[in-house]
């Protein structure tokens, strides 16, 4: 992952409604679920609904698959690891940190 990449995930969920779709939808793995169910269950009227979820798939965060006349929505959460990696990827430069409770004393 680079840093336009992540910068694009974290835009995308900015958005409280968003974030709250993407969520749902990590809980729904693997199977996801169809707009209307989103819809009914995060209670967003269709047409912002078809707004956040064009915006969270444009941002790869979601996938989507046409099932008869329906579309499923699924959560990318191999890119959501792979964007927590990346965020962790220089943690501490190999040094372990030190504990929380020793960094209140010293304060």
């Amino acid at each position: 992952m680079n840093k336009d990449s992540a910068v694009t995930i974290f835009e995308s969920l900015a958005s409280g409604v968003r974030l709250d779709i993407f969520r749902l939808l990590v809980r729904a793995a693997p199977h996801g679920c169809v707009a209307g169910q989103i819809a009914i269950e995060l209670g967003i009227p269709p047409t912002n609904l078809s707004f956040h979820l064009k915006a969270l798939t444009q941002a790869q965060l979601l996938t989507v698959e046409q099932e008869g006349r329906f579309m499923r929505y699924r959560a990318n959460i191999e890119l959501m690891d792979e964007l927590v990696n990346y965020l962790t990827a220089e943690c501490c430069s190999g040094v372990s940190a030190p504990p929380i409770s020793d960094a209140t004393e010293d304060a």
